[in-house]
């Protein structure tokens, strides 16, 4: 006997399908017996047991009134005797189930029928052929509402006139099949209100479940409500108190997905602990998990539907003693995450002879717990927004510079600088407000808004002189000239350069003049003071030799190679990017090895060697394809492809 069961969380659509499947079979002949329904409502008040089903489904054999046998076990094997004696195949379709109780008394004593489910549990404890629903795609959603729309009045013209706002609604529907459904009513309703006006009242409010209960326009084709919030409450209430904490306290992780690890910091619990109650969360289908690189648990991830985070949200709101307990979990995660993204960072940050982090073997390692926490790091820095978070979102702001930085997330990084830096007010701390001023100036440059970095430069530097740190105030006139270097300012930049090699030489910190007298070099070039220039990044090459850093020694060498080009010593300029190039194999920086890579290009093309130029702006552009630079690596293809044969 086959048993099909299509599971899903509420609203998703397993009805819908189940009777569109059916239909379809019939048309094709697949069931000349007939297709048996009965509706289990196993989420209501009051769910039909599999002893009132029964009766129900003999009715619809024919078996009724006098003919009905007096008890129940009589009754059950008069169903099974009547599914035994047809011989053409039948259908049986057990929608709504939410326990085995329900339907397994029910299935059929024969292989010759098929038996399909619907349930927001999946039944994992039954040899069952499982059908998971998952959301629709953006494209599908915007076609069902569209669809909707036309089928009641094709002159509606709003889906055309108003695509982006029809994307932007089925994007705060979740696209989940019933919120759309709602949503399209609503828009039927009010026929002569645009899309935008829908979507408008569900961000004001900020509860799509909310907005859309509160207009829903009934029921549907199969006489069931169109409302959210009772599905999600039925499917929350079933919970175990545990499941049911572990959901609330999920609903309130930053980001859409968030670790293993993290929930159990969340949770307070073991890993182990966590993982079990997550995977029967799973199998109602309000978590879903999504598997890591290797399958282990440690990196599987749990995402939540927008409206599920939504509804849990608002159950712990509504609650001071839930509130409270939401309230230290995010503590417990803010911990969690400012423990591993500091490890993360020294390891970034490693030069030889000191202390090995926490953890992370290598820098791939660090890379890769960051970039798989990235989204849920910066949602967690934004809670500093809120006095009790701040002092930490503050810190692991600042934990997350380097990474932000090499991986170019340069948007991620202006979010992270803006939101320490409203913490840091918050918190009362001049210093960290500093060093969050001194982080967004870094990350706006990079963005190309360089006026607004130079505005940040400057209050980083005047509130570090307020604090009287000098160290500090030599980063910030370093960054200062970076900024003023590519605002076309190059005098004003040598000599924020100088003022920070003179603080870094007073402090006595000669591995940050390194890159004090690196940055000089490259503001000499700009004033055209090659010589001056060549002779600074001599000195930083040499200091970050001595340091050990291998990764700042390449980036001296290629700032070292554009002095001596410009100044006609192509040769030397030629080996310096070679040597450059040699010590970025140590690295993952493929922006950093596509730029090198385009000045040796430029450096053969002077050499009058197009071969060899052509080769190195290829290879330009695969670093530049690697690093998501798809402008950079298309001019490194065009000048490729400029050279001649």
């Amino acid at each position: 006997m086959l048993i099909f069961a299509v599971t899903g969380m509420g609203g998703i659509g397993k009805t819908a399908l189940a009777l569109e499947a059916a239909h379809r079979a019939r048309a094709e002949g697949w069931f000349p017996g007939g297709t048996l329904f009965v509706d289990l409502r196993g989420y209501d008040d009051d769910p039909v047991t599999a002893d009132q089903a029964v009766l129900a489904l003999l009715d619809a054999l024919g078996v009724r009134d006098r003919d009905l046998p007096p008890t129940t076990g009589r009754q059950y094997d008069a169903y099974r005797a009547l599914l035994a004696e047809r011989r053409d195949r039948m259908l049986l379709i057990l929608d709504n189930a939410s326990d085995p109780t329900q339907y397994v008394p029910l299935l059929p004593g024969t292989d010759r029928h098929r038996v399909l489910i619907t349930s927001r549990d999946r039944p994992d404890a039954l040899p069952v052929r499982l059908i998971d629903l998952e959301t629709l795609d953006p494209d599908d959603s915007v076609a069902l509402v569209t669809r909707a729309l036309h089928g009641t009045d094709e002159r509606d013209d709003r889906p055309a006139r108003e695509p982006d706002a029809l994307r932007e609604l089925a994007d705060l529907c979740g696209h989940l099949p019933l919120a759309l459904q709602i949503a399209a009513g609503m828009l039927r309703r009010r026929r002569h209100r645009d899309i935008a006006s829908v979507v408008a009242e569900i961000r004001d409010a900020g509860d799509a479940t909310a907005v859309l209960d509160h207009a829903s326009p009934g029921a549907d084709l199969y006489g069931r409500s169109l409302v959210l919030r009772p599905v999600l409450e039925t499917s929350y209430r079933r919970l175990p108190p545990d499941q049911a904490r572990l959901l609330r306290l999920l609903c309130l992780a930053p980001g859409a997905e968030t670790g293993t690890e993290a929930v159990a910091a969340l949770a307070d619990l073991g890993t182990e602990s966590v993982l079990s109650l997550l995977e029967d969360l799973a199998a109602t289908h309000l978590v879903a998990p999504v598997r890591g690189g290797n399958g282990t648990a440690s990196e599987v991830r749990w995402r939540l539907h927008d409206l599920v985070r939504g509804f849990g949200a608002g159950v712990v709101a509504e609650d001071a003693g839930l509130r409270e307990e939401g309230e230290a979990a995010r503590e417990r995660v803010l911990g969690y995450y400012q423990r591993w993204a500091e490890a993360a960072d020294d390891r970034l940050r490693w030069l030889p002879g000191m202390e090995e982090p926490e953890r992370f073997r290598d820098r791939g390692q660090a890379l890769a717990w960051l970039d798989g926490e990235r989204a849920a790091l910066v949602a967690a820095v934004e809670w500093g927004r809120e006095e009790r978070f701040a002092d930490a979102a503050v810190r692991l702001a600042q934990y997350l510079g380097k990474f932000l930085d090499w991986r170019r997330y340069f948007d991620d990084w202006i979010t992270v600088a803006e939101a320490a830096r409203e913490a840091a007010r918050l918190a009362g701390d001049r210093l960290a407000e500093a060093v969050s001023w001194d982080h967004l100036g870094l990350a706006l440059q990079e963005a190309g808004r360089v006026e607004e970095a130079i505005d940040a430069h400057h209050k980083a530097r005047d509130l570090y002189q307020t604090t009287g740190d000098r160290h500090r105030e030599a980063s910030a006139w370093n960054n200062l000239g970076l900024a003023l270097q590519e605002a076309g300012r190059p005098e004003e930049a040598i000599d924020a350069h100088h003022r920070a090699r003179d603080l870094y030489q007073t402090t006595g910190d000669r591995y940050r003049e390194a890159s004090a007298w690196n940055n000089l070099g490259l503001a000499l070039q700009e004033a055209g003071r090659v010589e001056e220039a060549i002779d600074a990044h001599h000195r930083a090459r040499d200091l970050y030799q001595t340091a050990g850093d291998r990764y700042r020694e390449a980036s001296a060498w290629n700032n070292l190679g554009l002095a001596l080009r410009k100044a006609g010593r192509v040769e030397e300029a030629i080996k310096a990017y070679s040597t450059c190039l040699e010590l970025y194999q140590e690295y993952e920086d493929w922006y950093g090895d596509g730029q090198t890579l385009h000045n040796l290009a430029l450096a053969h093309q002077a050499a009058h060697r197009p071969a060899e130029a052509r080769a190195a702006y290829l290879q330009s552009a695969d670093a530049f394809t690697r690093a998501n630079a798809p402008d950079r690596a298309a001019q490194a293809r065009a000048r490729a492809a400029e050279l001649p044969d």
